[in-house]
Parts: C-alpha cells; sequence; structure tokens
C-alpha cells in the first residue's frame, strides 16, 4: 500500500468551510479504484494548512487512475477553489502497523 502526503495550504478564514467541504469531497475520493482510507488533519502551529493522507494500493492508482479521471475533476472543483497554492504531494511506502504495543493504537 502507498500513502499519500498532501499539504494543502487554504485561505485563511475558510478553513472551517473547507473541512466541511472536504466531507463532499471525501466521497468523490471513495468512489476511486485502488482507493483505500483518507485522513485530514490541520495544522496546530499553521491552522490554514492541512495535511491530507491517503491510502491507495499504488501509486498508479492514484496518479493515473485517479488524476486521469473525471472523477479527479469533480475533487478538485469542491476543494481547489479553498487552495492559495498548489498542493505539494508525495507518496510513501507503508512500512507496518500504526498500532503501539500490545496491537492498541499509539498514545
Amino acid at each position: 500500500m502507498i500513502v499519500e502526503h498532501a499539504e494543502l495550504t487554504v485561505e485563511a478564514g475558510r478553513e472551517r468551510e473547507f473541512a466541511e467541504v472536504f466531507g463532499k469531497a471525501r466521497e468523490v475520493l471513495a468512489e476511486a479504484d485502488g482507493f483505500r482510507w483518507a485522513e485530514l488533519l490541520r495544522g496546530a502551529e499553521r491552522p490554514t494548512t492541512f495535511l491530507l493522507l491517503v491510502g491507495w494500493e499504488s501509486v498508479e492508482a492514484h496518479n493515473v487512475g485517479f488524476r486521469e479521471s473525471e472523477a479527479f475533476g469533480r475533487w478538485r472543483a469542491l476543494v481547489g477553489p479553498f487552495f492559495t497554492e498548489p498542493p505539494t504531494v508525495e507518496h510513501f511506502h507503508e512500512l507496518g502497523d500504526r498500532r503501539g504495543p500490545g496491537g492498541l493504537p499509539p498514545e
């Protein structure tokens, strides 16, 4: 599995609206072949910065399967108007379970 790491910078004052719209945008992501999960985090020190983590079957599932589909246009139409700059996107190989010792989530 691959994890997409996307840093999103949102227009100041629109953070709450973006987080609400993301719920709809996540539904579009979930339609994509190869999609596994998505998580959106908001910066503590930089509240206009969001970190989007998306689990994909492969880099190709994201870069080709999703980004070359009509769903990407719908995704971008929902979230794109909030961005103050293009997102920074990288892909990471998942190396293991995120759980802590004994199979419990880390504290």
